[in-house]
């Protein structure tokens, strides 16, 4: 097979991996090996075609070699549909292009790798949009889409996939290309009467779709027909609907990749919804009678009608993020039912949701029912849904939720019943779930929480399906809604639509792949649904050693597990958000904050070696995280990667050595303390092109990047130098590695401007961060820096005395890897000391809260200021104190750029192997953004990382905060 392999690498335009022995490659099998679902199967190979010339060379050599080709986009699946031993194919890199729209007829072609709030964002100056919307639209790919028939929160008036797909150019066994759409009798005709595969095709189908008995056995089969979300098995249901035209498309809409690969789709859109948009969230103490609410609520016609449950709303609780989507609950509900409507006048919505609450309170249901109004408010209700999945992988233990029967689809008016009897069901097996979702479409996920890596778990795991797959035919319903059969829900497809029907979607297949090269086993002749799961391997129970403190995160290993696989680490920059940087430069699958939790799993459950860090392949993978810290808070789940990161490197370090360059970069400090003591022969050496140039030769740096000088007085001296002034107000300025050496100037604004304001600024004597060490996997060292600067400064700082830091990255250590690395002894003194561990302008930010800082003591010129915030900033939600300070003079416009990460990521960017990257992720936003400021504007930078990669990069001046504050102060 291995030959094989070979030749067909040689024949393919993109790239192909297969060879375990080579750590690259064997790093892109075991991030393909896995997606959303509870599977997890190593693929024969991982191809990333560039051409649709690829595509067919691929399609000829499974055909050749019996092998199955497995389609993947953003491989966000939910039951296991792009698991499976073969060669994984994906489309997501290079076929990802708006190819045509049509804004008078109200539709787009678009290749399968396009994202759909990507595709959104570009439609929307068009008045235009592309319905179908699951949660995870900000990296869903339309391919994917169709394979799922994907739905959305919306579906009950936007429709499903399936509803807005108007064509489809798709490759069969043959490689020969075919277009489905909607034929009239005469192309249909036609179409039968041709004498190639397509015409095959159409003759096989027709005999099968004609038959009168099999017409029947479909009709009586299928669910009812006011389900609008039955996906279950290939859509023959819709095929015998002699009312509209025959279209292939509708049967290739849920095939999941098992009929053919789509190189193209043209797809229906919709205008844009009315601007002004309300949610009624009706608190209830009931499931039940939450379901009995949704019933009513879809009387009143409305946009959507969500559920969200007490499960996911406690996860919300002291969430980095979702704390902040909390602002509309009252009390301690059960459920929550989510009533959209849109309307062009505030007025009307007001008037349909007082409505709906008056009909409910009439009949008795619901406890509370605030209405909230606007779209900034209205998306953080929508977040706290469609966060769902990854927000219950916050559970502690192993008993984690499922996803099981999550895309089982009823009547609404069942939804009681079926919700109540499904109770029951968990009640008899000792399990309780999570529900949320769709319950306007009568499709909750229920997910229930099961131990998978215990035998007792894998009984359950079964029987709770089982026992659903008799409800779902008690009910008349759909044993998937929206997210698939796959390998999942395939097994039990006979059972719910009847083994003739079963049968005939067996000779589907056959009539389209009889050798099974398209996604073999999903959907019909699946293996048993508790094969291949994740957990079917074990470690031997030793604990892993780590130098951080994992606790709260049980062990290393369960943070790694947190990892649901929703993908939300594969949103672009059009979308927006710090997470994944690499990713959205490379936008390749094993840079994202997923592959990189997941291959840690697979390693650390699997590792034969004593050191269960020491594979090559963890190197690989974590080679451009640029350790943001942006998966921290963005991730539903909190998969700190930054973290596991530098864990790693040191348990890689002690197998291996650490490199010099890695020693250099750690020890930056000591270098530049040196430097700061003959800080002219430095300079000189740092800037003359030639010095530099063997320098950065020396450290493997790359030659396009500017070193860094370094001052002539550190800025700690100079502050014991000053006299300070006596203030009710003391503050403590911490100098960090980076301003003490290299940005002094900015460590004495800073102190400048707080005595200006009024504070009495004092020293304390403290280490370094620890930053630099902890960047490169010195996690011993920072963890000696974080015990000595706990011990200095423990009985100093206070909220009456806090310490205030310039740079973000160091100051913002002591709230996130302190409370990791310092010894028990000194935790709770390390905590104290990280509530009151502020940025500048956080602290300043507070001030003016206070009334003690006000507009009148600056500038009433005018100035508009671009700002672009540190990676830190936004993990820790700190980007809006910046924006508030500098737009406190009354004439100052602040204007944030929706950047993500800058790239230079501290040493990154100057790492010649990561120079192209790191300038990759600066040209996603910043940079374009930077170079298209006026020279009147001001472009506001905290971190001197980032300061330098404008400078490198777009050739301009930007200016830390306070150096702005400063300037700005009445004389």
């Amino acid at each position: 097979m291995s030959i094989s392999l070979e030749k067909l690498n040689s024949e393919l335009e993109g790239e192909l991996y297969y060879r375990e022995w080579d750590p690259k490659h064997h790093t892109m099998l075991v991030a393909y090996s896995t997606d959303a679902s509870v599977y997890q199967e190593k693929p024969l190979a991982v191809a990333i075609p560039y051409t649709k010339q690829d595509l067919i060379t691929l399609i000829r050599f499974a055909d050749e070699n019996k092998i199955t080709l497995i389609p993947r986009t953003a491989g966000t699946s939910l039951a296991g549909q792009v698991v499976g031993k073969g060669i994984v194919v994906d489309i997501s890199r290079f076929f990802n292009k708006i190819l045509e729209v049509n804004v008078e007829e109200g539709w787009a072609r678009v290749q399968p790798g396009v994202i759909r709030d990507d595709l959104n964002a570009y439609l929307k100056p068009y008045g235009l949009m592309f319905g179908p919307e699951t949660s995870t639209a900000s990296r869903a790919m339309i391919g994917g889409m169709i394979g799922n028939n994907s739905s959305g929160l919306h579906s009950i008036v936007w429709g499903d996939t399936r509803a807005n797909l108007l064509e489809a150019h798709v490759l069969l066994n043959d490689a020969s290309e075919v277009v489905f759409k909607a034929l009239e009798p005469q192309e249909y005709f036609a179409k039968l009467a041709q004498k190639d595969r397509e015409g095959e095709i159409y003759r096989q189908l027709n005999d099968l779709l004609t038959n009168k008995e099999n017409i029947d056995i479909i009709n009586s089969g299928y669910p009812k027909k006011d389900i609008t979300r039955r996906n279950t098995g290939y859509a023959l249901d819709f095929l015998v609907d002699t009312t509209k035209p025959f279209n292939l498309c509708n049967l290739l809409a849920g095939s999941e990749g098992t009929l053919g690969i789509v190189t193209e789709a043209k797809i229906k859109l919709r205008p844009l919804p009315p601007k002004e948009i309300g949610l009624l969230c009706v608190h209830f103490s009931d499931m039940v009678e939450c379901m009995h609410g949704n019933v009513v609520a879809l009387q009143h016609k409305p946009e959507a009608s969500e559920l969200v449950d007490k499960y996911i709303l406690d996860f919300t609780v002291g969430h980095p993020t979702y704390q902040y989507n909390r602002f509309f609950i009252e009390g301690d509900p059960q459920a929550l039912l989510i009533v959209e409507f849109r309307a062009d006048k505030e007025e009307e919505i007001v008037r349909k949701a007082e409505a709906l609450k008056q009909d409910l309170i009439s009949k008795g249901l619901g406890y509370a029912y605030p209405l909230v109004m606007g779209v900034q408010q209205t998306n953080l209700v929508w977040d706290v849904r469609k966060a769902g999945l990854g927000l219950i992988r916050n559970l502690p233990g192993d008993e984690q939720p499922v996803n099981l029967i999550e895309d089982c689809a009823v009547s609404p008016k069942d939804l009681p019943a079926y919700v109540a009897d499904v109770q029951q069901i968990l009640k008899e097996e000792g399990v309780h779930a999570s529900y949320y979702a769709h319950a306007g479409a009568g499709e909750l996920h229920i997910e229930p929480f099961i131990n998978l890596k215990t035998a007792e778990g894998k009984r359950k795991f079964r029987s709770i399906l089982e026992k659903t797959t008799d409800l779902v035919l008690k009910y008349n319903g759909s044993l998937s809604g929206e997210h698939g059969d796959g390998r999942l829900r395939g097994e039990f497809i006979g059972k719910v639509l009847g083994e003739k029907v079963y049968a005939l979607l067996q000779e589907v297949k056959n009539v389209f792949d009889p050798k099974g090269i398209f996604n073999a086993n999903k959907i019909v002749n699946t293996p048993p649904m508790d094969s291949s799961l994740r957990y079917d391997k074990v470690i031997d129970g030793k604990e892993i050693q780590t130098y951080f403190d994992f606790t709260k995160d049980e062990s290393i290993l369960r943070l790694t597990e947190k990892c649901s696989g929703s993908g939300d680490c594969r949103k672009t920059e059009i979308t927006g958000g710090t997470m994944c940087p690499s990713f959205m430069a490379t936008r390749n699958e094993k840079d994202t904050t997923r592959a990189r939790a997941n291959m840690l799993r697979q390693f650390l459950t699997n590792s034969t070696k004593e050191n269960r860090f020491d594979h090559e392949e963890l190197k690989e993978v974590m080679d451009l995280c640029l350790s943001c810290k942006g998966c921290k808070t963005e991730c539903p789940s909190s998969v700190d990667v930054a973290k596991m990161k530098a864990e790693f490197l040191q348990h890689y370090y002690d197998a291996n050595g650490a490199p010099f360059r890695a020693k250099v970069i750690a020890n930056f400090t000591k270098s530049q303390h040196l430097g700061a003591m003959v800080a002219p022969v430095y300079n000189f050496f740092a800037q003359n092109k030639l010095t530099s140039s063997l320098i950065k030769s020396v450290l493997g740096f790359a030659q396009d990047r500017s070193l860094p000088e370094v001052s002539g007085t550190t800025l700690r001296s100079w502050i014991k130098k000053q006299k300070t002034q006596p203030s009710k107000r003391k503050v403590y300025l911490f100098c960090d590695e980076f301003t003490d050496y290299n940005d002094t100037h900015i460590g004495k604004t800073a102190y400048k401007l707080l005595t200006a304001l009024g504070y009495e600024v004092l020293f304390a004597p403290h280490k370094e961060s620890g930053r630099t060490y902890l960047s490169k996997g010195f996690v011993k060292e920072a963890k000696r820096l974080a015990n000595e600067n706990v011990t200095l400064l423990k009985n100093k700082i206070s909220e009456e005395t806090p310490l205030l830091g310039i740079e973000p990255s160091a100051i913002v250590t002591f709230r996130d890897e302190y409370l990791s690395l310092v010894d028990k002894p000194l935790l709770e003194d390390a905590k104290r000391i990280a509530q009151h561990a502020l940025m500048v302008d956080e602290f300043l930010a507070q001030e003016i809260d206070k009334g003690n800082i006000t507009a009148d003591m600056f500038t009433d010129a005018k100035q508009h200021i671009k700002l672009h915030g540190h990676c830190y900033q936004k993990a820790f939600h700190l980007v809006g104190y910046t924006e508030k300070v500098l737009s406190l003079p009354t004439n100052y416009s602040v204007e944030v750029i929706p950047s993500g990460c800058c790239g230079m990521a501290g040493s990154f960017g100057y790492e010649k192997e990561h120079y192209d990257i790191s300038m990759k992720v600066a040209e996603l936003v910043l940079l374009p953004a930077v170079r298209a400021a006026k020279e009147d504007v001001l472009i506001a930078a905290a971190g001197t990382s980032c300061r330098h990669q404008i400078k490198d990069g777009a050739a301009r001046k930007s200016y830390h905060p306070v150096e702005i504050l400063y300037n700005a102060l009445k004389r």
